[in-house]
């Protein structure tokens, strides 16, 4: 925490220090009094009564300007550790590799970066107005007690060694509690995001009711454990209060012996009483005060272990080694991947070269490994063993920006933000011309997106929201072709799109003229059987590799997918094959291009 403390050092010393004035004043408040009792009311001095009267108003602007300049530092310096440790945080989150974000969760990411953060800013706030200004009231008073009566002072230093026991007992019961607090808040805010996003799901399928009812059910056990944390923590009021309320008793009943054996004067009981007072005022505040210390110190704990976390892949600052102009532009070299706490690899002993310049298809069923193949390439995740190399170099020894700016990724899930549209395809490339942003439309046939929605500068809400989702997926795949990729991974991101469309994309990507390395990853076998190089996926392992022909004959698992969708005729050539011809038709019953495949050299037919 003193690390993102570092760069308010001077509010962090001014704002105890101007608290420990405005203290010291207080202290000076019940002298004045006791001197304006014993001088003033009993001598019948009303000049002294005045003079004394106006000492303390004299003493309460001093105070206030002294607390209000404290405020003022603490406020300063609570606010900029929090956006300092926000900051660090969001680096820490965004250096992390995939396997770690996955294992952390996006709601405990977001608790962290809201809530935690925000109970450890209001917990540095109030320590440093009142960490130390509330032992130095109750460690002053009681001086100020013995420096008027020795053995009336006995009595504070009981009470304050009762209340200090009392406090350090309940902190060590309550911290853990808020800590557990925290982390059903997590869960709670966790359901909610997932109930927000499959909101059109949870309505189609009638199941607001069950969603309701676990909703409920987490937020019972939040408040369940708040109630016990609080309980805990409410005891501190009544305790403080008893404790002090038997000292008083204590204080006025050995006070008027006193007095009435002439060792004390009234005001000095009254001042005895008034410093008893400030005691238990300092000392209700330090109890508030220790229950928003325990918040903020469970929270940054929580803060701290994100902070803490070593990423678990590293990229090297400069390259491991010299690319290669003869390479192959992707190579896999017995490759398997293990996810963290899986029980069997989600691939195996992947083995393929992809030359440059080539387009290389990869199909498979669901589950088959065909997503976690493309994540290895820009490497969103690190082989358990086995090489993969872009250019003969090894991803692991390439730095990590140099690597991912020769790869243009299409996830399968289509991501936009809030902005234009222009905004959003120059993440492609930031430095990206309109008309290069307008060809990469053009390309990924997102031209009519353009028109439909008046063009560049045309808003997009979150997420994407006013498209539809083929619409967001040519968009995104604009954006992936705006930065002219050496490498261009598709990862089943024509999914939304219909056959036609489909076909001129492949087709349009096909005749680019610096001729990337397409990997096509898909269900539909019209989209890769086109391709250079096709994988057959299935339980993680590569069951089948060549070209389409080469596949029919010798892999049972594609040709039953081919089969399965062309229902084993043979599917007509598209604009990827022809290059210059237009699809004019789509049968949507047979969901296959319609024509006559050797009528007019190909050219398919209305």
């Amino acid at each position: 925490m003193l690390k993102y403390l570092k760069k308010y050092r001077v509010q962090c010393v001014c704002a105890p220090l101007f608290k420990m004035f405005e203290a010291l004043l207080d202290l000076f408040v019940p002298l004045v009094v006791a001197s304006i009792i014993d001088r003033g009311i009993a001598a019948g001095s009303a000049g002294h009564v005045w003079r004394m009267s106006g000492l303390l108003v004299a003493l309460g602007l001093a105070g206030l300007a002294a607390a209000v300049t404290a405020q003022y530092f603490a406020a300063k310096a609570a606010t900029g550790f929090a956006a300092d440790a926000r900051h660090a945080l969001f680096e820490k989150l965004t250096s992390l590799a995939f396997s770690d974000v996955d294992r952390l969760g996006t709601s405990a990411m977001i608790t962290r970066m809201t809530s935690d953060v925000n109970q450890a800013q209001t917990g540095v706030n109030m320590a440093l107005r009142l960490l130390l200004r509330s032992p130095f009231v109750v460690l002053g008073a009681m001086i100020m007690a013995f420096t008027i009566d020795v053995r009336c002072a006995l009595i504070f230093a009981l009470v304050i060694a009762a209340l200090s026991a009392v406090v350090a007992v309940i902190m060590a019961a309550n911290i853990p509690m808020m800590q557990g607090v925290q982390r059903q808040l997590e869960a709670v805010l966790g359901a909610t995001r997932e109930s927000l996003a499959g909101a059109r799901v949870i309505r189609a399928f009638r199941r607001e009711d069950a969603e309701y009812q676990a909703f409920r059910a987490k937020n019972r056990e939040l408040a369940a454990r708040q109630l016990r944390a609080g309980r805990v923590s409410a005891l501190l009021n009544p305790v403080t209060y008893v404790l002090i309320n038997l000292a008083v008793i204590l204080l006025v009943r050995r006070g008027a012996i006193r007095v009435d054996s002439g060792a004390l004067t009234t005001g000095q009981v009254v001042a005895l009483y008034n410093y008893m007072s400030q005691i238990l005022v300092e000392l209700l505040k330090f109890a508030a005060l220790i229950i928003t210390i325990n918040k903020g110190w469970a929270s940054w704990k929580r803060v701290e272990d994100v902070l803490a976390l070593t990423p678990s892949m590293t990229a090297l600052d400069e390259m491991g080694g010299a690319p290669s102009e003869g390479a192959p532009a992707v190579a896999f070299e017995h490759v398997t991947l293990t996810y963290p706490g899986a029980g069997s690899p989600a691939l195996e002993d992947i083995d393929f070269a992809a030359s440059r310049g080539q387009t290389v298809g990869i199909i498979g069923g669901t589950g088959s490994g065909k997503s976690s193949l493309a994540r290895l390439i820009p490497r969103f995740y690190d082989a358990t063993s086995g090489a993969v190399r872009v250019n003969g170099v090894d991803v692991r020894d390439w730095p990590k920006d140099a690597l991912r700016a020769k790869i243009g990724v299409v996830p399968q899930k289509a991501s936009l933000f809030k902005g234009t549209i222009r905004d959003n395809l120059r993440w492609g490339d930031p430095d990206a011309a309109d008309a290069d942003l307008i060809e990469a439309a053009a390309i990924a046939q997102a031209s009519d997106v353009l028109a439909a929605k008046g063009g560049l500068d045309s808003e997009i809400a979150q997420n994407g929201g006013n498209l539809s989702g083929g619409q967001r997926q040519r968009l995104t795949i604009a954006r992936a072709l705006a930065r002219r990729p050496e490498i261009l991974i598709l990862d089943d991101s024509a999914s939304a799109l219909d056959m036609a469309t489909d076909a001129r994309l492949r087709g349009a990507i096909a005749g680019l003229s610096y001729r990337p390395t397409v990997f096509i990853i898909s269900q539909r076998a019209a989209s890769i059987m086109r391709a250079d190089l096709i994988l057959v996926l299935d339980d993680g392992r590569v069951v089948g590799k060549g070209t389409h022909a080469e596949l029919l004959k010798t892999c049972p698992i594609y040709k039953e997918i081919y089969d399965s969708q062309f229902g084993g005729e043979a599917p007509l050539p598209d604009a990827a094959a022809t290059g210059n011809h237009p699809v004019r038709a789509i049968d949507s019953s047979a969901n296959r291009l319609c024509g006559d495949p050797e009528k007019d050299n190909g050219e398919v037919s209305a």
